[in-house]
């Protein structure tokens, strides 16, 4: 610890109770009473060293046969400083530290020490030891968290800006290039720490590289204004955005115990360095903590993790922070959404009237300030195929990847009974058909939800189904949509005839691949003619080979029909609404009245889509 020593005389005062006395052999003739502290002294030797008291004293009454009263509450430091002080003015030796240098600089101040009364006064000394001070990391910041003792004095005599200075300074500098102490370590730890005793020989080890948050744990025990200095400072000196902001979450987690999850409010104490124990703020306080260091996170899009933001978040809505810290941090999570997990995503319900487990209303906003900032992108039509996405856009990963976090999201919120089914409608449908290469997440979810309200009407039902595009099931999807009786008859039947538009295309796609392949193979240049005998001598293999895949295939396929045929049957059996016939699909969808203008439209697409399908392939024969 940095250390001077003033004065050469011995102890030449005691201590009685809330009185201090000067042991000279003079009766004192000037008491100096702070707060409940009282000071017996003589005014000789403070005339000579303060101009303040010089003055105070002179404008005294005389008493006689008493000593005068002085009163002097407003000191910096109060009666603990003073004492320092009138040693000071004794001649009596005193020891000047990094945790009382600040109190008596300012002390010395308030009271005008200054060279005019003496030469080497105390303001000098203590600016001169304050110098020092500042060249050291952990003495300076030592300084800087007594400052909030007499903080007015402090900033006024800029004591506090050059202790902000040093320190982000030495912040933005490497460590070792000054030998500065990491993670709150003095030198002589370190030291220890780099000796190995090995085979009773003391061997030096090389010490361990520091990174950029070994500053983190020191700055931590400063109080929230003082913080916030240094983060203004150490961010104006060009630090990077993401240590910053690392700092910041170490300083929460520090202060706001909601931020661990295994924290409550009532949590332990910590110790500062000046050995003092120290509660966690109050929730009022907290809330104003949380508040600032939402102000001070930087605002570049990945400075601040998604799950750190989330969780800041969480910790707003229990300290129900502002309005606007809240929609501050909804957005900042809305611009990174697609890098945030869906375990962070589920927040739980914390307003008046609990309606639903989750807090689903700030993932709308979340999902809809995201959508903002996405809403402009160019992008090519959506092909799916054997559940592959061929859009080949890369603008178009990001809503992709938060279309299946929000259908993961979908499914974990749908068992809630009271859920509504226009909050799960629109959120579900904020997002784009073409983020979704397959649909197999949102009918998951669906699912789930239909069977968590088995109340809802078939209108109902039908208008749920809708947010997913029966087109877009992959087989095992559409498999489990044919057997699934908490469907809609009109969707099992969409599920089923794009099944079969998808067999049919398949066939059709192996006999073209099948044709190409026989004419390239052919040397002989036969195309399109009877071969003769003999003619080609490879030909015959090559037949017999493409033969067999076709036969294996067509095996295949005649399977798939069959198993069709049958899920047909069954339904047939259970619904007894609909009827299966057909020359070209082998069945045909028989449509409901068009008693509305939605199923007038499916009517017309199914026609349509027929008509297309013969043109171009022809009729299979059932």
């Amino acid at each position: 610890m940095a250390l001077l020593r003033l004065g050469s005389k011995s102890e030449a005062f005691h201590r009685e109770g809330q009185t201090w006395f000067c042991t000279t052999g003079l009766q004192s003739d000037i008491t100096i009473q702070i707060g409940e502290m009282s000071f017996n002294l003589h005014k000789f030797p403070l005339l000579s060293r303060s101009g303040l008291l010089e003055k105070l004293i002179g404008e005294l009454p005389v008493v006689d046969g008493s000593a005068r009263i002085l009163q002097l509450d407003d000191i910096p430091g109060g009666a603990k400083t003073f004492e320092l002080i009138s040693k000071f003015c004794y001649g009596v030796k005193i020891e000047l530290t990094s945790l009382n240098i600040v109190s008596l600089r300012c002390a010395a101040e308030y009271l005008r020490m200054t060279e005019d009364y003496g030469e080497g006064n105390l303001i000098m000394q203590t600016e001169a030891f304050l110098n020092e001070v500042f060249g050291n990391w952990e003495e300076c910041l030592k300084a800087l968290e007594t400052c909030e003792e007499v903080l007015p004095y402090a900033e006024e005599l800029h004591v506090v800006s050059r202790c902000i200075d040093s320190l982000a300074m030495k912040a933005c500098t490497d460590p070792q290039l000054f030998n500065l102490p990491s993670s709150g370590q003095t030198n002589s730890q370190q030291n220890e720490a780099s000796a190995i005793v090995w085979n009773g020989i003391s061997v030096t080890t090389k010490p361990e590289p520091v990174g950029d948050n070994w500053w983190f744990e020191d700055v931590s025990f400063l109080n929230l204004p003082l913080y916030k200095q240094l983060i203004l400072a150490v961010e104006s000196r060009g630090m990077k955005l993401e240590t910053i902001s690392a700092s910041l979450i170490h300083y929460a987690k520090k202060y706001l115990p909601l931020m661990n999850r295994q924290s409550s409010f009532n949590n332990t104490n910590h110790v500062n360095h000046t050995g003092t124990v120290v509660s966690y703020p109050s929730e009022a306080d907290q809330r104003i903590l949380l508040e600032e260091i939402v102000t001070l996170l930087p605002n570049k899009k990945g400075v601040s993790s998604p799950k750190f933001l989330l969780r800041l978040l969480r910790t707003a809505m229990v300290l129900h922070a502002s309005p606007s810290c809240r929609e501050n941090l909804e957005k900042r999570v809305g611009a990174q959404l697609d890098q945030t997990v869906l375990v962070d995503l589920l927040i739980p319900n914390m307003g008046y009237s609990i309606e639903t487990l989750y807090d689903i209303d700030c993932v709308q906003r979340i999902l809809d300030h995201f959508m903002s900032l996405h809403q402009e992108t160019t992008f090519s039509p959506c092909i799916v195929e054997e559940g592959e996405f061929l859009g080949g856009n890369d603008a178009l990963t990001p809503v992709t990847m938060v279309a299946s976090l929000m259908d993961g999201f979908l499914a974990e919120i749908a068992p809630d009974v009271n859920l509504k089914l226009p909050k799960f409608e629109v959120l579900a449908a904020t997002i784009p058909d073409y983020a979704r290469p397959v649909d197999d997440g949102v009918y998951h979810a669906v699912d789930v939800y239909l069977k968590a309200h088995p109340w809802l009407t078939d209108l109902e039902r039908e208008q749920l189904c809708r947010l997913m595009n029966c087109q877009k099931l992959s087989l095992e999807a559409s498999t489990h949509a044919a057997q699934n009786e908490r469907l809609p008859l009109r969707v099992i039947v969409q599920v089923l005839f794009f099944e079969q538009l998808r067999l049919r295309t398949c066939v059709s796609g192996w006999f073209f691949v099948s044709e190409n392949l026989d004419n390239s193979q052919n040397p002989c240049g036969n195309l399109g003619h009877p071969r003769k005998a003999g003619s080609c001598p490879m030909d015959s293999a090559k037949d017999n080979t493409v033969g067999v895949d076709m036969t294996d295939r067509v095996s295949e396929l005649e399977k798939e029909c069959s198993s069709i045929k049958e899920e047909l049957q069954k339904l047939m059996k259970t619904k007894k609404k609909w009827t299966i016939f057909s020359k070209r699909f082998s069945f045909r969808q028989k449509l409901p009245p068009c008693n509305s203008k939605r199923a007038c439209d499916l009517k017309d697409q199914a026609m349509s889509t027929n008509r297309q399908q013969n043109h171009e392939n022809g009729d299979v024969a059932q």
